[in-house]
């Protein structure tokens, strides 16, 4: 039986960790990857030890917020795209969700990388529903037809690359998305050579960072 003290103590432990969480993506956006764990707990208002005793190691941390921020963000938007009358604004809505994300994340996303904790299952729902709405979108006749499910990675790995170029703030990336689909448009179609196969390195399909 759970008592009341438990039940107290629980709640601490939550609100702990979603205050450090919130804390933690709102320092790496401000001071960059690097930032000390020493920083987030002062900042966070709660003590280094508690910190670690929820995440033991900064990958932990980092993992913590980037799932945090696939299942506020993502998540829903991939439901929403999937139920959209129109596949092609499906799959544009969901494709600009992803990038903003990124943009958001980009320094949590780059801890995660140092810490080795950035790995491809992070994006597997989002790559399934992006090929899902991209066959829909194709079928019928709103998505030039030669495209195949090895672009898409590659796509989003040009479109997120431009943001190491600009000012984040600015959302310079969407002058770059609207290219991309003019792009994908059947109207602008004109012959591609063969698709090359995803080398599959440990980069491969990675195209967070």
């Amino acid at each position: 039986m759970v008592t009341q003290t438990e039940r107290h103590l629980r709640a601490d432990a939550a609100r702990n960790v979603e205050r450090i969480l919130r804390t933690a993506r709102a320092v790496f956006a401000d001071a960059g990857p690097d930032v000390p764990l020493e920083e987030i707990a002062r900042r966070a208002g709660v003590g280094i030890r508690t910190l670690y005793r929820h995440f033991p190691h900064k990958g932990d941390l980092v993992r913590a917020i980037l799932d945090q921020s696939v299942a506020e963000d993502l998540a829903p938007a991939i439901e929403r795209a999937l139920v959209d009358d129109n596949p092609l604004h499906g799959l544009t809505t969901l494709i600009e969700t992803a990038v903003a994300m990124v943009s958001r994340e980009m320094n949590t996303l780059a801890a995660a990388k140092d810490a080795g904790s950035l790995t491809p299952d992070l994006s597997t729902a989002f790559f399934e529903a992006l090929s899902l709405l991209a066959r829909r979108a194709q079928q019928a006749g709103l998505l030039r037809a030669d495209i195949v499910q090895d672009d898409l990675p590659r796509i989003m790995a040009m479109l997120v690359s431009t943001l190491w170029s600009m000012d984040l703030k600015t959302e310079g990336w969407r002058r770059y998305l609207a290219l991309i689909l003019d792009a994908l448009s059947p109207a602008a179609a004109s012959t591609l050579t063969p698709a090359a196969a995803l080398v599959k390195s440990p980069r491969a399909g990675n195209w967070l960072l």
